[in-house]
């Protein structure tokens, strides 16, 4: 008899139910990025550990779909005699329903982890969609660990900038202009944006996982396990009504009658409509508008992300500068650093600097051809050494008490081939080309993506990931609704935000290159907009072909590096300001540039 394994186990108890398959989604009732290991079902069924993807179990075969970040990924962490890969966006699974399954076969998934824009989707591709009223994971998935309970803990006015009573007021004032009587809240970086409070249940995600209800008069029901509250004084509650988590459907239910209730068609569990129609009410599907108040960053918030960047920066020449004195060293030696070695040091100068709490995700150190998977994290068993003749690339960030960073750098050590010279430069112009910027207030991410590739695309080349996204205010290292990619994103960018800027370049199984600020939009010329670097890190130019720099590319670099020196240089180690004034020498006083 063959061995039991957690698909076998789950196809057993759909055949058991009636059930021809089932929707498995990297998701929790949130659509949390990062899922809590309680919720990571999708990693517990494949053994892929990526942040986005969705499997299709039937009796006769299982499909995992990833988007391009994972394609590589997914393929080496899941056992491709149980499992096919599929694109994610390019294959969406609604269309491969409607494409190779009969009409009318009965496929499950759980109400609390599908939102109403992929249920519309999947209705139409077919299959009948059966809700199911129960978990089968709880019975296949023995050692399941339990529900997180983090500690929450105040964001106070001095750091959030704006007081939590005057946040709802706003809110209110917002559900009033829109007619609706009720907005449920499922996504936790909301909520605690609005309550002012920060949490703990997923680490590197600074959010309590909680629901809230929210009246159009602003007054707040947050439902929230109590046992996440015991640090947080009970006058901070006063004005706020508590209740279970579990209770939230059976309120939502409660309430509805009459009543016409805002839910997020992207982020929203389709099983809270359920509840809200079940119970005589009118869903009103619109983006939730904490969303984008949060998004537009105050100027409390906007000077802490300067503050936090700065010791951040800080960290980063004092790595960089150890890493450049280290790495070829060491390779001479015989015993050269390896990826996860190279990490840990980067983490220990972070967590030297003042207000550093934690990691903002899980660093990406990578060498050679582990680089080439662009979210890739070093392992013992993948743990790559860092030669001269190969890219490093670094992709990491920090939560302070004040901002969150995130910056990425790749580096090389020793002389690089012709081809790796040619796509770097090619990234660094597309950093450049978006960076120095202006562009009318109100342009939308998509329309500036195309910057960021043009040096790529003029050599045939592309990446498979957005070029930028906001970034939270000690919250979430992706936070919504602003990004810059192919895909249409039709938000306005204006000035307050909080964006990065992110090419790349991946040749498979070879060397991954992303060079990466974190931005602040401000005004430009009356009506136009740009962007201001809150990253202070110097940008590598070794592997740079100089020559085929522009004046305007030359001159902004000059003076973010100038920026830059000035900047650190009177807070770096002693040992790191000869690195740092080399790294940030003007480019036409290099040594390497062409005279």
């Amino acid at each position: 008899m063959a061995a039991s394994t957690p698909l076998s186990d789950l196809r057993h108890t759909l055949l058991s139910r009636g059930l021809q398959g089932m929707l498995v989604p990297r998701a929790d009732a949130h659509q949390s990025e990062d899922c809590a290991p309680h919720d990571n079902k999708l990693a517990f069924l494949t053994g892929f550990t990526g942040s986005a993807g969705l499997a299709l179990v039937l009796q006769d075969r299982a499909l995992l779909f990833v988007d391009g970040r994972y394609q590589v990924q997914a393929r080496h962490e899941t056992d491709s005699a149980l499992f096919e890969i599929h694109h994610l966006h390019d294959e969406p699974v609604a269309e491969w329903i409607a494409q190779n399954l009969p009409a009318g076969q009965r496929i499950g998934f759980e109400p609390m982890l599908m939102v109403n824009s992929q249920y519309q989707a999947l209705q139409n591709s077919g299959c009948e969609l059966v809700a199911l009223s129960y978990d089968p994971f709880d019975t296949i998935w023995h050692d399941r660990p339990a529900p997180p309970q983090g500690p929450v803990s105040l964001m106070p006015p001095d750091i959030s900038g704006e007081l939590t009573t005057t946040k709802r007021a706003r809110l209110g004032v917002k559900l009033q202009e829109l007619g609706v009587d009720y907005l449920v809240v499922t996504q936790p970086d909301n909520i605690a944006w609005l309550l002012n409070m920060r949490g703990s249940d997923v680490p590197m995600n600074p959010v309590p996982h909680s629901f809230a209800l929210v009246k159009s008069n602003g007054a707040v029901e947050w439902f929230v396990d109590p046992v996440k509250l015991t640090l947080v004084p009970p006058v901070w509650l006063m004005d706020i009504s508590l209740k279970a988590p579990s209770a939230l459907l059976a309120r939502c239910q409660e309430v509805a009658a009459g009543k016409r209730i805002l839910l997020d068609a992207d982020n929203a569990p389709v099983a809270v409509s359920f509840a809200v129609e079940a119970g005589g009410g009118e869903v009103f599907w619109q983006p939730d508008p904490l969303t984008f108040m949060k998004a537009q960053k105050n100027l409390t918030e906007l000077e802490g992300y300067r503050h936090c960047h700065l010791q951040d920066g800080v960290a980063w020449v004092n790595f960089l500068a150890w890493l450049a004195r280290e790495a070829p060293a060491r390779a001479q030696s015989g015993t050269p650093l390896t990826e996860l070695e190279v990490q840990a040091q980067q983490l220990a100068y972070r967590q030297q600097r003042e207000g550093f709490l934690e990691q903002s995700f899980a660093t990406i150190s990578a060498a050679g051809s582990n680089a080439a998977m662009c979210h890739y994290h070093a392992t013992p068993a993948t743990n790559a050494a860092i030669m001269p003749g190969n890219f490093y690339l670094n992709d990491s960030g920090g939560q302070y008490v004040n901002g969150t960073t995130d910056a990425t750098r790749t580096l090389a050590f020793g002389e690089v081939s012709p081809e790796m010279r040619r796509h770097y430069t090619a990234v660094l112009k597309g950093f450049l080309g978006l960076i120095t910027l202006q562009f009318p207030s109100g342009t939308q991410g998509h329309q500036l993506d195309a910057f960021a590739r043009r040096g790529l695309w003029e050599l045939g080349l592309d990446y498979d990931h957005g070029t930028g996204h906001g970034v939270g205010h000690r919250l979430q290292i992706h936070e919504q609704p602003y990004r810059m990619a192919k895909k249409v994103n039709p938000w306005p960018m204006l000035p307050g935000q909080v964006i990065t800027i992110e090419p790349g370049y991946y040749l498979a199984d070879n060397y991954g290159i992303r060079i990466e600020n974190q931005v602040e939009i401000i005004s430009g010329m009356p009506g136009f907009c740009r962007f201001n670097s809150l990253t202070l890190i110097p940008v590598d130019l070794r592997a740079a072909e100089l020559h085929l720099l522009t004046e305007q590319e030359i001159a902004w670099l000059d003076s973010y590096h100038l920026h830059v020196r000035n900047e650190l240089s009177p807070l770096v180690e002693v040992e790191a300001r000869p690195w740092l004034f080399e790294a940030t020498a003007p480019v036409h006083a290099r040594s390497d540039y062409p005279g």
